[in-house]
């Protein structure tokens, strides 16, 4: 986990998560940490990090857990800018969009840009609009920004946290792999079998 501190006006945070190997073979662990990395090659400089958690998928039944975590970031560009570069991000780790609940190779979100809020199109509506109700982005959020505040609510990302059902579960990996993954619960590994 990178170092922390409150969160202020111009703070960037997007969230990131995969649960398939990537076309190269890279595991959905190894496939976010690079994703990092890319981020500040785009225009978008990493200031922090959450834990990595691992998360029950929502939506499609049968699928592998994910690995998910979310960064604050600095960036001189607009938020039209921001999504087109996590897109183009998540195409080079072979994201491909055919259905809204499939498993993927890796899924970037702008989550909040500095506070805005914004209706959409043009460009992201601002803050994600399905921000409060994602255990597996509120989780991280609330350890890495526990200052945070929904720009339109008001709530704290702990706040917001504390109102969603146990399920999906969220539980924070304490070391580099899937140890502390509840019973039943798998990753795949870079070659996508189950572990």
């Amino acid at each position: 986990m990178m170092a922390q501190s409150d969160p202020v006006a111009g703070d960037v945070f997007v969230a990131l998560g995969a649960n398939l190997p990537s076309p190269g073979g890279t595991s959905p662990m190894e496939t976010c940490r690079a994703a990092v990395v890319r981020l500040s090659a785009a225009g978008i400089r990493v200031t922090g990090r959450s834990s990595w958690y691992a998360t029950e998928p929502v939506g499609e039944p049968g699928q592998p857990w994910f690995v998910n975590g979310v960064v604050r970031a600095a960036s001189g560009l607009g938020p039209e800018a921001i999504l087109a570069a996590l897109h183009r991000i998540e195409a080079e780790f072979g994201r491909v969009r055919e259905r809204h609940w499939a498993a993927r190779t890796l899924d970037l979100d702008l989550i909040d840009c500095r506070g805005l809020v914004r209706a959409g199109a043009p460009g992201p509506i601002l803050p994600h609009p399905r921000l409060a109700e994602r255990r597996f982005v509120l989780a991280p959020l609330a350890e890495l920004a526990p200052g945070w505040r929904h720009p339109v609510t008001g709530a704290t990302a702990q706040a917001l946290l504390d109102r969603l059902p146990a399920r999906p579960e969220a539980v924070r990996l304490a070391g580099q792999g899937p140890s502390a993954l509840p019973q039943g619960a798998e990753f795949l590994d870079d070659r996508g079998r189950p572990h």
